[in-house]
């Protein structure tokens, strides 16, 4: 990575246009904001409605147009035509209401989003790389128009959430993510690049539907893809946010609970509901916390236990790809979850499974029977594929549940007691996962790192979140979570001797100088 650039440009010339041509690009336009010495200067004069107005004042205009919207969809639209208008007033109303404005931008609504891609474009955002691209990649991203990107995020749109292969549709997601490397991890935007490699699709609804997007024609596999996409992990700084994100805030959630258990890491026994990738991310991430709290490796993943979509995942299966092996215990076999939890009798059940309502009541019961206070993570996205609601979660476990999810949920209220579930989104760690690798010039991105930003995740949770039910900081606090967890991450950097850049006396002071901030410039 190059080092940081205080003042990044608009573009590869670094020149400030001027009149309508300063009023369509997104990064430099302040619209009424611009003073009357700027209308002078900049040739604005009459292009503008005569009132100057504060950044303020504009956000409560976004606000208001924003929640006249009737969906959800359709505040995404809004508010992603501000992002193409105006850039820093779209960063002010986010984090100025970044609760509000998180399930519109990211998940859950981002889902949605993609499912409808095609239907709802309007302008394009990030760059389409295709494999009529072979050979030409280096030209298509020097069309790119800023110079100094340090974040990139790349998707072939096969997995998108929960909902499956939607091809070059999935932009949404690197779109919606880099958003929150910028508003939640302090990343200047201008640093920022959102990729989807479109090499086709499985979907024969988008494959039929005129108005896709993508290009039409079934996936490239095998060599062919390869051809297009290496693996970099061990030459450039590059993870996968959801298999290590969502490991290290769910290993986070862990590490927060015991503190309302009474317990400690080493003390839990964890069944996961769902094998795939994500699901053994985490459980690889748990049990290196494990060995870190005494247990020999194969305590800790005796520890972990996972049922996929066959069963419990037990040595006696012969038909166990690579990646569930090393987590196939020697166990009698087991056909139901429910059967599954009354053997093993885990601490934690955690749903990465994209199968809605499979923590059942009977399931739900079972864990209270069994703990005092069972830690129930339902972290499947979007909403609709949780394993069970917040309020499930709590009436069937007669408000013992330890909970989280990972799309948001309103405040349960039972008996005397409101419980504010906390949302186990790998929002809270990507963002400042990749400003701690930025701000130290890291040359790679390492496991580490994730398990010290899991633990600076953890160590923002206060009292009064506990108090609450509440195993992860309000999403109003993101930003000093990402400052504390990319403070960490640059302190593995210059421990393991990765960093390029030299440590500063005050490091978490030094992150923060760092963060981008959605303030207007002055041009005169």
């Amino acid at each position: 990575m190059s080092t940081i650039s205080p003042n990044p440009t608009n573009s590869k010339s670094g020149t400030i246009p001027r009149g309508v041509e300063l009023l369509h690009d997104p990064v430099l336009n302040k619209g009424t904001a611009f003073t009357e010495e700027e209308r002078d200067a900049l040739g604005l004069r009459g292009l503008l409605p005569p009132h100057v107005h504060t950044i303020k004042e504009q956000v409560m205009r976004v606000m208001e147009n924003f929640r006249r919207k009737p969906t959800p969809l359709e505040q995404y639209i809004n508010i992603n035509a501000l992002q193409a208008r105006n850039e820093t007033l779209f960063y002010r109303a986010v984090l100025d209401y970044l609760e509000e404005m998180m399930p519109i931008i990211y998940t859950p609504t981002v889902g949605e989003a993609c499912q409808r891609y095609g239907h709802i474009f309007n302008r394009p955002r990030g760059l389409f790389i295709t494999a009529n691209n072979r050979g030409r990649i280096a030209e298509v991203l020097r069309n790119w128009p800023h110079t100094d990107v340090r974040v990139i995020v790349v998707t072939d749109g096969e997995r998108i959430l929960g909902l499956g292969d939607l091809g070059a549709d999935g932009m949404g997601i690197p779109v919606g993510k880099l958003g929150l490397y910028t508003a939640c991890g302090g990343v200047h935007p201008n640093q920022c690049l959102p990729i989807t490699l479109d090499v086709g699709t499985e979907n024969e609804e988008l494959l039929a539907d005129p108005l896709y997007i993508g290009i039409k024609q079934h996936r490239l596999r095998d060599a062919a893809y390869s051809d297009l996409v290496e693996k970099y992990r061990d030459r450039i700084c590059t993870f996968d946010d959801d298999i290590q994100g969502t490991g290290a805030v769910a290993l986070a959630g862990l590490l927060a609970a015991p503190r309302i258990t009474g317990s400690s890491i080493a003390d839990q026994t964890v069944l996961f509901l769902g094998a795939g990738e994500a699901g053994i991310g985490i459980g690889d991430m748990v049990v290196a916390a494990m060995r870190e709290a005494g247990l020999s490796e194969a305590d800790a993943k005796r520890r972990c236990w996972f049922f996929d979509s066959r069963g419990l995942v037990v040595k006696s299966r012969t038909d166990l790809v690579e990646h569930k092996r090393p987590y196939a215990h020697e166990h009698a076999p087991a056909e139901r979850f429910l059967d599954a939890i009354e053997s093993l009798k885990p601490t934690a059940i955690i749903g990465v499974s994209g199968q809605p309502k499979t923590f059942t009541q009977e399931v739900l019961e079972a864990m209270a029977r069994i703990n005092d206070r069972p830690i129930i993570f339902a972290l499947s996205n979007p909403t609709s594929k949780s394993e069970c609601t917040a309020e499930e979660a709590y009436q069937q476990t007669q408000g013992r549940a330890v909970f989280a999810s990972g799309s948001p949920f309103d405040p349960v209220n039972f008996g005397d007691q409101t419980f504010v579930p906390g949302q186990g989104n790998n929002a809270y760690i990507f963002p400042g996962v990749g400003l701690g690798v930025v701000v130290s010039g890291s040359r790679l991105v390492t496991d580490e790192m994730f398990s010290e930003a899991a633990k600076a995740l953890a160590n923002q949770v206060t009292a009064g979140d506990l108090k609450l039910g509440r195993l992860y900081p309000p999403l109003a606090n993101i930003r000093e979570v990402s400052a504390h967890i990319a403070a960490a991450v640059a302190e593995v950097a210059w421990r393991r001797d990765l960093a390029t850049i030299e440590r500063p006396d005050d490091v978490l002071s030094y992150v923060k100088s760092q963060m981008y901030q959605p303030v207007y410039r002055s041009y005169v």
